[in-house]
Protein backbone atom coordinates (compact mmCIF):
# COMPACT_ATOMS: atom_id res chain seq x y z
CA UNK A 1 0.00 0.00 0.00
CA UNK A 2 1.36 3.41 -0.97
CA UNK A 3 1.14 6.00 1.78
CA UNK A 4 -0.68 9.22 0.87
CA UNK A 5 -0.79 12.59 2.58
CA UNK A 6 -4.22 13.39 3.99
CA UNK A 7 -6.26 15.86 1.94
CA UNK A 8 -6.67 17.96 5.09
CA UNK A 9 -2.92 18.67 5.19
CA UNK A 10 -1.44 21.80 3.59
CA UNK A 11 0.51 20.28 0.69
CA UNK A 12 2.73 23.34 0.49
CA UNK A 13 4.11 22.45 3.93
CA UNK A 14 3.92 18.65 4.17
CA UNK A 15 4.49 16.55 1.07
CA UNK A 16 5.98 13.29 -0.20
CA UNK A 17 8.80 13.10 -2.73
CA UNK A 18 10.08 9.90 -4.31
CA UNK A 19 13.79 9.20 -3.99
CA UNK A 20 14.01 8.85 -7.77
CA UNK A 21 12.79 12.45 -8.11
CA UNK A 22 15.54 13.89 -5.90
CA UNK A 23 18.33 15.67 -7.75
CA UNK A 24 21.04 17.78 -6.18
CA UNK A 25 19.93 19.37 -2.91
CA UNK A 26 17.84 17.35 -0.47
CA UNK A 27 16.28 20.15 1.58
CA UNK A 28 12.47 20.49 1.47
CA UNK A 29 12.38 24.10 0.20
CA UNK A 30 14.27 23.22 -2.96
CA UNK A 31 12.26 20.02 -3.43
CA UNK A 32 9.00 21.93 -3.12
CA UNK A 33 10.21 24.57 -5.59
CA UNK A 34 11.11 21.91 -8.16
CA UNK A 35 7.70 20.30 -7.83
CA UNK A 36 6.12 23.67 -8.71
CA UNK A 37 8.16 24.26 -11.87
CA UNK A 38 8.51 20.69 -13.14
CA UNK A 39 5.47 21.13 -15.37
CA UNK A 40 6.73 24.34 -16.99
CA UNK A 41 5.47 24.83 -20.54
CA UNK A 42 9.01 25.22 -21.92
CA UNK A 43 12.35 23.42 -21.41
CA UNK A 44 14.15 24.33 -18.18
CA UNK A 45 17.66 25.53 -19.09
CA UNK A 46 20.45 26.32 -16.62
CA UNK A 47 21.64 29.92 -16.57
CA UNK A 48 25.26 28.74 -16.85
CA UNK A 49 24.65 27.54 -20.41
CA UNK A 50 23.14 30.91 -21.40
CA UNK A 51 26.09 33.11 -20.43
CA UNK A 52 28.74 34.65 -22.67
CA UNK A 53 31.24 34.94 -19.82
CA UNK A 54 31.69 34.01 -16.20
CA UNK A 55 29.75 36.04 -13.62
CA UNK A 56 31.72 38.91 -12.11
CA UNK A 57 31.57 40.35 -8.61
CA UNK A 58 31.37 44.13 -8.24
CA UNK A 59 33.77 46.77 -6.97
CA UNK A 60 34.64 47.16 -3.30
CA UNK A 61 34.69 50.94 -3.32
CA UNK A 62 33.40 53.35 -0.71
CA UNK A 63 30.31 55.19 -1.91
CA UNK A 64 30.64 58.98 -1.87
CA UNK A 65 28.05 61.74 -2.21
CA UNK A 66 27.29 62.31 -5.90
CA UNK A 67 26.71 65.98 -6.63
CA UNK A 68 25.77 65.98 -10.32
CA UNK A 69 25.28 63.80 -13.41
CA UNK A 70 28.76 64.47 -14.73
CA UNK A 71 30.11 62.11 -12.05
CA UNK A 72 30.02 58.32 -12.44
CA UNK A 73 27.17 56.61 -10.60
CA UNK A 74 27.92 53.77 -8.19
CA UNK A 75 24.93 51.41 -8.22
CA UNK A 76 24.34 49.57 -4.95
CA UNK A 77 21.65 47.15 -3.79
CA UNK A 78 19.80 49.95 -2.02
CA UNK A 79 19.46 51.89 -5.30
CA UNK A 80 17.34 49.11 -6.84
CA UNK A 81 13.62 49.05 -6.08
CA UNK A 82 11.29 46.03 -5.82
CA UNK A 83 10.69 46.12 -9.59
CA UNK A 84 14.37 46.09 -10.49
CA UNK A 85 14.49 49.78 -11.40
CA UNK A 86 16.76 52.58 -10.22
CA UNK A 87 15.56 56.14 -9.76
CA UNK A 88 16.74 58.48 -12.50
CA UNK A 89 15.79 61.47 -10.34
CA UNK A 90 18.00 60.58 -7.38
CA UNK A 91 21.69 61.23 -7.88
CA UNK A 92 22.80 58.22 -5.85
CA UNK A 93 26.48 57.71 -4.96
CA UNK A 94 29.78 57.96 -6.78
CA UNK A 95 33.33 56.70 -6.19
CA UNK A 96 36.85 58.07 -6.41
CA UNK A 97 38.30 55.21 -8.44
CA UNK A 98 36.50 53.91 -11.55
CA UNK A 99 37.88 50.66 -12.94
CA UNK A 100 36.76 49.78 -16.46
CA UNK A 101 36.04 46.15 -15.52
CA UNK A 102 33.21 47.29 -13.23
CA UNK A 103 31.57 49.66 -15.72
CA UNK A 104 28.11 48.49 -16.80
CA UNK A 105 27.21 48.07 -20.45
CA UNK A 106 23.84 47.95 -22.17
CA UNK A 107 21.79 44.88 -21.07
CA UNK A 108 24.19 43.78 -18.34
CA UNK A 109 22.20 42.23 -15.50
CA UNK A 110 23.28 42.36 -11.87
CA UNK A 111 21.91 40.21 -9.05
CA UNK A 112 22.25 40.87 -5.32
CA UNK A 113 24.32 38.19 -3.63
CA UNK A 114 23.75 38.82 0.07
CA UNK A 115 21.65 40.51 2.68
CA UNK A 116 17.91 40.79 3.19
CA UNK A 117 17.45 41.65 -0.50
CA UNK A 118 19.46 38.74 -1.90
CA UNK A 119 18.17 37.92 -5.38
CA UNK A 120 17.21 41.50 -6.25
CA UNK A 121 17.93 42.24 -9.93
CA UNK A 122 18.63 45.16 -12.25
CA UNK A 123 19.14 45.34 -16.02
CA UNK A 124 21.28 48.23 -17.18
CA UNK A 125 20.07 50.49 -19.96
CA UNK A 126 22.01 53.33 -21.51
CA UNK A 127 22.23 56.45 -19.34
CA UNK A 128 23.96 59.80 -20.05
CA UNK A 129 26.65 58.97 -17.49
CA UNK A 130 28.95 56.09 -16.57
CA UNK A 131 27.65 53.49 -14.12
CA UNK A 132 29.55 50.85 -12.18
CA UNK A 133 28.24 48.30 -9.71
CA UNK A 134 29.11 47.54 -6.10
CA UNK A 135 30.59 44.46 -4.49
CA UNK A 136 27.37 42.95 -3.17
CA UNK A 137 26.15 42.60 -6.75
CA UNK A 138 27.16 40.03 -9.39
CA UNK A 139 27.12 40.82 -13.11
CA UNK A 140 25.72 38.36 -15.68
CA UNK A 141 26.12 38.80 -19.44
CA UNK A 142 23.78 36.52 -21.39
CA UNK A 143 23.99 35.24 -24.96
CA UNK A 144 21.23 37.16 -26.78
CA UNK A 145 21.13 34.43 -29.43
CA UNK A 146 19.79 32.06 -26.77
CA UNK A 147 17.95 34.27 -24.30
CA UNK A 148 16.93 37.90 -24.54
CA UNK A 149 18.46 39.92 -21.68
CA UNK A 150 15.07 41.51 -21.02
CA UNK A 151 13.41 38.09 -20.84
CA UNK A 152 15.95 36.94 -18.25
CA UNK A 153 15.39 40.13 -16.27
CA UNK A 154 11.61 39.66 -16.44
CA UNK A 155 11.97 36.12 -15.10
CA UNK A 156 13.81 37.53 -12.06
CA UNK A 157 10.71 39.64 -11.32
CA UNK A 158 8.38 36.63 -11.15
CA UNK A 159 7.33 34.50 -8.19
CA UNK A 160 9.01 31.27 -9.41
CA UNK A 161 12.39 33.04 -9.37
CA UNK A 162 11.73 34.49 -5.93
CA UNK A 163 10.78 31.03 -4.65
CA UNK A 164 14.02 29.66 -6.09
CA UNK A 165 15.97 32.41 -4.29
CA UNK A 166 14.24 31.49 -1.04
CA UNK A 167 15.06 27.82 -1.61
CA UNK A 168 18.70 28.15 -2.74
CA UNK A 169 20.03 30.79 -0.33
CA UNK A 170 22.12 29.51 2.54
CA UNK A 171 20.42 30.30 5.85
CA UNK A 172 22.65 32.44 8.05
CA UNK A 173 22.67 35.83 9.76
CA UNK A 174 23.48 37.21 6.29
CA UNK A 175 21.60 35.17 3.61
CA UNK A 176 23.66 34.82 0.44
CA UNK A 177 23.83 33.20 -3.00
CA UNK A 178 27.18 32.97 -4.75
CA UNK A 179 27.90 33.12 -8.48
CA UNK A 180 28.11 29.34 -8.87
CA UNK A 181 24.72 28.87 -7.22
CA UNK A 182 23.18 31.51 -9.45
CA UNK A 183 24.47 29.65 -12.50
CA UNK A 184 22.46 26.60 -11.41
CA UNK A 185 19.21 28.55 -11.80
CA UNK A 186 16.97 26.83 -14.35
CA UNK A 187 14.86 29.11 -16.54
CA UNK A 188 11.87 28.03 -18.68
CA UNK A 189 13.09 28.96 -22.15
CA UNK A 190 10.67 29.50 -25.06
CA UNK A 191 11.98 30.46 -28.49
CA UNK A 192 13.22 34.01 -29.10
CA UNK A 193 9.98 35.03 -30.82
CA UNK A 194 7.93 34.02 -27.76
CA UNK A 195 10.46 35.65 -25.46
CA UNK A 196 10.07 38.92 -27.38
CA UNK A 197 6.28 38.66 -27.13
CA UNK A 198 6.51 38.23 -23.35
CA UNK A 199 8.95 41.14 -23.02
CA UNK A 200 6.68 43.45 -25.03
CA UNK A 201 3.65 42.40 -22.98
CA UNK A 202 5.29 43.13 -19.64
CA UNK A 203 6.95 46.33 -20.90
CA UNK A 204 3.48 47.58 -21.80
CA UNK A 205 2.43 46.94 -18.19
CA UNK A 206 5.49 48.84 -16.93
CA UNK A 207 4.51 51.73 -19.23
CA UNK A 208 0.95 51.77 -17.84
CA UNK A 209 2.34 51.75 -14.31
CA UNK A 210 4.62 54.67 -15.16
CA UNK A 211 1.67 56.56 -16.65
CA UNK A 212 -0.31 56.11 -13.42
CA UNK A 213 2.68 57.20 -11.34
CA UNK A 214 3.14 60.29 -13.53
CA UNK A 215 -0.51 61.24 -12.99
CA UNK A 216 0.01 60.70 -9.28
CA UNK A 217 3.06 62.96 -9.20
CA UNK A 218 1.18 65.72 -11.04
CA UNK A 219 -1.53 65.57 -8.37
CA UNK A 220 0.99 65.66 -5.53
CA UNK A 221 2.84 68.60 -7.07
CA UNK A 222 -0.46 70.51 -7.31
CA UNK A 223 -0.64 70.63 -3.50
CA UNK A 224 1.85 73.52 -3.31
CA UNK A 225 -0.16 75.67 -5.71
CA UNK A 226 -3.42 74.80 -4.00
CA UNK A 227 -2.17 75.75 -0.52
CA UNK A 228 -0.50 78.97 -1.66
CA UNK A 229 -3.63 79.98 -3.58
CA UNK A 230 -5.86 79.32 -0.56
CA UNK A 231 -3.63 81.48 1.62
CA UNK A 232 -3.34 84.26 -0.95
CA UNK A 233 0.43 83.87 -1.27
CA UNK A 234 1.59 84.86 -4.74
CA UNK A 235 5.10 83.67 -5.52
CA UNK A 236 6.87 86.30 -7.64
CA UNK A 237 8.67 85.41 -10.84
CA UNK A 238 12.30 86.35 -10.27
CA UNK A 239 14.73 86.76 -13.14
CA UNK A 240 17.88 84.84 -12.15
CA UNK A 241 20.12 86.42 -14.80
CA UNK A 242 23.60 87.31 -13.55
CA UNK A 243 22.84 91.02 -13.19
CA UNK A 244 19.92 90.16 -10.89
CA UNK A 245 22.11 87.96 -8.71
CA UNK A 246 24.39 90.88 -7.85
CA UNK A 247 22.80 93.20 -5.32
CA UNK A 248 23.45 95.74 -2.59
CA UNK A 249 22.01 95.55 0.89
CA UNK A 250 22.38 98.13 3.64
CA UNK A 251 24.33 96.99 6.69
CA UNK A 252 21.84 98.70 9.00
CA UNK A 253 19.09 96.37 7.74
CA UNK A 254 21.01 93.19 8.59
CA UNK A 255 19.37 91.25 11.39
CA UNK A 256 20.83 88.61 13.68
CA UNK A 257 24.34 87.32 13.19
CA UNK A 258 24.15 86.40 9.52
CA UNK A 259 25.84 88.45 6.85
CA UNK A 260 25.84 85.84 4.05
CA UNK A 261 24.17 86.92 0.79
CA UNK A 262 21.63 84.07 0.61
CA UNK A 263 19.47 85.46 3.40
CA UNK A 264 19.28 88.95 1.88
CA UNK A 265 19.08 88.09 -1.83
CA UNK A 266 16.21 89.63 -3.83
CA UNK A 267 14.79 86.16 -4.42
CA UNK A 268 14.56 85.36 -0.70
CA UNK A 269 13.27 88.79 0.26
CA UNK A 270 10.55 88.55 -2.39
CA UNK A 271 9.48 85.18 -0.97
CA UNK A 272 9.24 86.63 2.54
CA UNK A 273 7.31 89.65 1.21
CA UNK A 274 4.80 87.41 -0.59
CA UNK A 275 4.08 85.55 2.68
CA UNK A 276 3.66 88.80 4.61
CA UNK A 277 1.19 90.00 1.95
CA UNK A 278 -1.31 87.28 2.86
CA UNK A 279 -4.44 88.78 4.46
CA UNK A 280 -4.74 85.99 7.04
CA UNK A 281 -3.41 86.24 10.59
CA UNK A 282 0.34 85.63 10.85
CA UNK A 283 2.60 84.68 13.73
CA UNK A 284 6.06 83.22 14.42
CA UNK A 285 6.33 79.45 14.47
CA UNK A 286 7.79 79.60 17.99
CA UNK A 287 4.48 80.93 19.38
CA UNK A 288 2.69 77.79 18.15
CA UNK A 289 5.09 75.34 19.79
CA UNK A 290 4.35 73.80 23.18
CA UNK A 291 7.53 71.71 23.20
CA UNK A 292 10.53 71.11 20.99
CA UNK A 293 13.52 68.86 21.31
CA UNK A 294 16.60 68.03 19.27
CA UNK A 295 17.47 64.38 18.92
CA UNK A 296 20.31 62.93 20.91
CA UNK A 297 22.13 59.67 20.50
CA UNK A 298 22.53 58.46 24.08
CA UNK A 299 22.77 55.10 22.39
CA UNK A 300 24.60 51.87 23.11
CA UNK A 301 25.60 49.59 20.25
CA UNK A 302 26.94 46.65 22.24
CA UNK A 303 23.66 44.74 21.94
CA UNK A 304 23.37 44.08 25.69
CA UNK A 305 20.03 45.18 27.10
CA UNK A 306 20.86 46.76 30.48
CA UNK A 307 18.17 47.51 33.03
CA UNK A 308 18.65 51.24 32.44
CA UNK A 309 18.11 50.92 28.69
CA UNK A 310 15.20 50.36 26.33
CA UNK A 311 15.44 48.90 22.84
CA UNK A 312 13.78 51.04 20.18
CA UNK A 313 13.74 51.85 16.49
CA UNK A 314 15.89 54.90 15.80
CA UNK A 315 14.13 57.20 13.34
CA UNK A 316 16.60 58.97 11.05
CA UNK A 317 16.35 61.53 8.26
CA UNK A 318 16.83 58.70 5.73
CA UNK A 319 13.39 57.40 6.73
CA UNK A 320 11.77 60.58 5.35
CA UNK A 321 10.93 59.86 1.71
CA UNK A 322 10.59 62.21 -1.27
CA UNK A 323 6.94 62.87 -0.43
CA UNK A 324 7.92 63.70 3.18
CA UNK A 325 6.23 60.61 4.57
CA UNK A 326 8.07 58.43 7.03
CA UNK A 327 8.75 55.10 5.36
CA UNK A 328 10.55 52.48 7.39
CA UNK A 329 12.77 50.49 5.04
CA UNK A 330 13.23 47.03 6.61
CA UNK A 331 16.59 46.72 4.86
CA UNK A 332 17.97 49.83 6.58
CA UNK A 333 16.07 50.05 9.85
CA UNK A 334 18.22 50.51 12.95
CA UNK A 335 17.30 49.29 16.42
CA UNK A 336 19.40 50.70 19.25
CA UNK A 337 19.54 50.74 23.03
CA UNK A 338 18.69 54.07 24.66
CA UNK A 339 18.69 55.09 28.29
CA UNK A 340 15.21 55.43 29.76
CA UNK A 341 15.70 59.04 30.78
CA UNK A 342 16.90 59.92 27.26
CA UNK A 343 14.05 57.95 25.67
CA UNK A 344 11.48 59.96 27.66
CA UNK A 345 12.76 63.04 25.85
CA UNK A 346 13.26 61.40 22.45
CA UNK A 347 10.06 59.37 22.16
CA UNK A 348 7.40 60.48 19.69
CA UNK A 349 3.59 60.70 19.66
CA UNK A 350 0.81 61.12 17.10
CA UNK A 351 0.91 64.56 15.39
CA UNK A 352 4.46 65.32 16.49
CA UNK A 353 6.24 67.10 13.63
CA UNK A 354 9.74 65.89 12.78
CA UNK A 355 12.16 68.26 11.02
CA UNK A 356 15.43 67.31 9.31
CA UNK A 357 18.02 69.69 10.77
CA UNK A 358 21.34 68.32 9.56
CA UNK A 359 22.82 66.22 6.77
CA UNK A 360 22.46 66.17 3.01
CA UNK A 361 25.12 67.68 0.79
CA UNK A 362 26.12 71.13 -0.41
CA UNK A 363 23.50 70.87 -3.18
CA UNK A 364 20.73 69.21 -1.15
CA UNK A 365 18.86 71.44 1.31
CA UNK A 366 17.80 70.13 4.69
CA UNK A 367 14.61 71.05 6.48
CA UNK A 368 12.26 68.37 5.18
CA UNK A 369 9.34 67.71 7.51
CA UNK A 370 7.22 64.70 8.44
CA UNK A 371 4.30 64.16 10.76
CA UNK A 372 3.90 61.15 13.03
CA UNK A 373 0.76 59.09 12.41
CA UNK A 374 -0.88 56.31 14.37
CA UNK A 375 0.26 53.51 12.05
CA UNK A 376 3.93 54.32 12.55
CA UNK A 377 3.61 54.00 16.33
CA UNK A 378 2.32 50.43 15.98
CA UNK A 379 5.91 49.38 15.29
CA UNK A 380 6.77 49.67 18.96
CA UNK A 381 9.18 51.95 20.80
CA UNK A 382 10.49 54.67 18.47
CA UNK A 383 12.94 57.51 19.12
CA UNK A 384 14.62 59.95 16.76
CA UNK A 385 18.25 60.63 15.95
CA UNK A 386 20.39 63.69 16.55
CA UNK A 387 19.89 64.87 12.94
CA UNK A 388 16.21 65.59 13.63
CA UNK A 389 14.14 68.10 15.57
CA UNK A 390 10.77 67.29 17.14
CA UNK A 391 8.07 69.86 17.81
CA UNK A 392 4.68 69.60 19.50
CA UNK A 393 2.22 72.35 18.61
CA UNK A 394 -0.65 74.25 20.18
CA UNK A 395 -3.45 76.53 18.89
CA UNK A 396 -3.06 75.21 15.33
CA UNK A 397 -4.06 72.12 13.39
CA UNK A 398 -0.83 70.04 13.33
CA UNK A 399 -1.61 68.59 9.89
CA UNK A 400 -2.16 72.08 8.50
CA UNK A 401 1.18 73.23 9.94
CA UNK A 402 2.87 70.15 8.46
CA UNK A 403 1.54 70.95 4.97
CA UNK A 404 2.47 74.62 5.38
CA UNK A 405 6.08 73.87 6.43
CA UNK A 406 6.36 71.33 3.64
CA UNK A 407 5.26 73.94 1.10
CA UNK A 408 7.71 76.50 2.50
CA UNK A 409 10.47 73.95 1.95
CA UNK A 410 9.32 73.28 -1.61
CA UNK A 411 9.30 76.93 -2.64
CA UNK A 412 12.73 77.63 -1.15
CA UNK A 413 11.95 79.52 2.06
CA UNK A 414 13.55 76.88 4.30
CA UNK A 415 16.71 76.84 2.18
CA UNK A 416 17.42 80.43 3.27
CA UNK A 417 17.62 79.25 6.90
CA UNK A 418 20.67 77.04 6.45
CA UNK A 419 24.41 77.11 6.97
CA UNK A 420 27.16 74.83 5.71
CA UNK A 421 30.05 73.30 7.58
CA UNK A 422 32.53 71.15 5.64
CA UNK A 423 29.96 70.70 2.88
CA UNK A 424 27.25 69.49 5.30
CA UNK A 425 24.05 71.49 5.51
CA UNK A 426 22.62 72.49 8.89
CA UNK A 427 19.31 74.13 9.67
CA UNK A 428 19.64 77.32 11.71
CA UNK A 429 17.10 76.36 14.35
CA UNK A 430 16.46 79.86 15.70
CA UNK A 431 15.63 81.17 12.23
CA UNK A 432 13.46 78.18 11.42
CA UNK A 433 11.45 78.63 14.63
CA UNK A 434 11.07 82.37 14.02
CA UNK A 435 9.69 82.05 10.48
CA UNK A 436 6.27 83.50 9.67
CA UNK A 437 3.31 81.11 9.71
CA UNK A 438 0.09 82.13 8.00
CA UNK A 439 -2.72 81.06 10.33
CA UNK A 440 -6.30 81.10 9.01
CA UNK A 441 -9.22 80.06 11.23
CA UNK A 442 -9.27 76.49 12.55
CA UNK A 443 -12.24 75.82 10.27
CA UNK A 444 -10.28 77.00 7.23
CA UNK A 445 -7.26 74.97 8.35
CA UNK A 446 -9.40 71.83 8.51
CA UNK A 447 -10.86 72.56 5.08
CA UNK A 448 -7.35 72.83 3.64
CA UNK A 449 -6.25 69.62 5.38
CA UNK A 450 -9.31 67.73 4.07
CA UNK A 451 -8.74 68.91 0.49
CA UNK A 452 -5.04 68.05 0.54
CA UNK A 453 -5.88 64.65 2.04
CA UNK A 454 -8.29 64.03 -0.85
CA UNK A 455 -5.59 64.95 -3.36
CA UNK A 456 -3.13 62.60 -1.65
CA UNK A 457 -5.70 59.78 -1.56
CA UNK A 458 -6.35 60.15 -5.30
CA UNK A 459 -2.60 60.10 -5.93
CA UNK A 460 -2.21 57.03 -3.73
CA UNK A 461 -5.06 55.29 -5.58
CA UNK A 462 -3.32 55.95 -8.91
CA UNK A 463 -0.09 54.50 -7.56
CA UNK A 464 -1.95 51.39 -6.40
CA UNK A 465 -3.63 51.03 -9.80
CA UNK A 466 -0.19 51.06 -11.39
CA UNK A 467 1.07 48.39 -9.00
CA UNK A 468 -2.00 46.23 -9.60
CA UNK A 469 -1.58 46.47 -13.39
CA UNK A 470 2.04 45.32 -13.16
CA UNK A 471 1.35 42.52 -10.67
CA UNK A 472 -1.52 41.22 -12.82
CA UNK A 473 0.76 41.23 -15.87
CA UNK A 474 3.44 39.33 -13.95
CA UNK A 475 0.92 36.66 -12.93
CA UNK A 476 -0.17 36.34 -16.56
CA UNK A 477 3.45 35.90 -17.68
CA UNK A 478 3.90 33.18 -15.06
CA UNK A 479 0.93 31.35 -16.56
CA UNK A 480 2.42 31.81 -20.05
CA UNK A 481 5.67 30.06 -19.14
CA UNK A 482 4.92 27.89 -16.07
CA UNK A 483 1.23 27.17 -16.52
CA UNK A 484 -1.45 27.18 -13.85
Amino acid sequence: MIYQVSKKIDRNRIFIINRSEIEGRLDPKMTLYKKKVQHALYPMVKLKSLLLSKPQYGANEVGLIRNNNSQPRYIRITDIDENGLISKNDLGATVTNVEDKYVLNENDIVLARSGATVGKSYIHKQLPYTCLYAGYLIRFIVDAKKILPDYFFIYTQLNPYKEWVNAIQRPSAQPNINAEEYQSLEIPLPNLHKQKEIVEYLNAAYAQKLEKETESQILLKSINDYLLNELGIIIPNVDTALENRIFHFSYKNITGKRIDPKKYSPQVRSLYASIEASTYHKTELSTLISEYCSGDWGIEDDGNLHEDYIKCLTLRSTEIDNQYNIEINPDKVKYRLIKYDVYDKMSIAVNDIIIEKSGGSKDQPVGRVAIIDYDLLQRGNIAFSNFLLKIKVKDINPCYLYYYLKTMYNIGVTESMQSQTNGIRNLITDEFLSQTIVVPSLQKQQEIVDNITNIKNKAKALQQEGKDILESAKRNVERMIIGE
